[in-house]
């Protein structure tokens, strides 16, 4: 079974920076796109922001100019340098992977971490 490992999650105060990552574990052979995805109570989860295999990036209008986002594919690790928090980026992050392909040829259209805890205090 793959599993994405999310790490890098915390209480931050405002104008403070976090990184986040996510590896993703097992027999892989590919994986076409990772990035996050965040949620507050009472709201649908948002895709903050995606990189592909071509290392293109997609992000939430947002967190434009604050968030960059990285791949390290050697290692199938996606990476979410986080600077200029605001309070209303606390939320819970998840770690996301879309279509990903095992070494046996298995595949998961759409996998999820189990999600870490971001706080930006006010």
């Amino acid at each position: 079974q793959v599993q994405l490992v999310e790490s890098g999650g915390g209480l931050v105060q405002p104008g403070g920076s976090l990184r986040l990552s996510c590896t993703a574990s097992g027999s892989i052979l590919s994986i076409n796109r990772m990035g996050w995805y965040r949620q507050t109570p009472g709201k649908e989860r948002e895709l903050v922001a995606n990189i592909d295999n071509g290392r293109k990036s997609t992000y939430a209008d947002s967190v434009k100019g604050r968030f960059t986002i990285s791949k390290d594919n050697n290692k199938n690790t996606v990476y979410l340098q986080m600077n200029s928090l605001k309070p209303e980026d606390t939320a819970v992050y998840y770690c996301n992977a879309r279509n990903v392909i095992t070494d046996s040829g298995r595949v998961t259209y759409f996998l999820w971490g189990q999600g870490i805890q971001v706080t930006v205090s006010s």
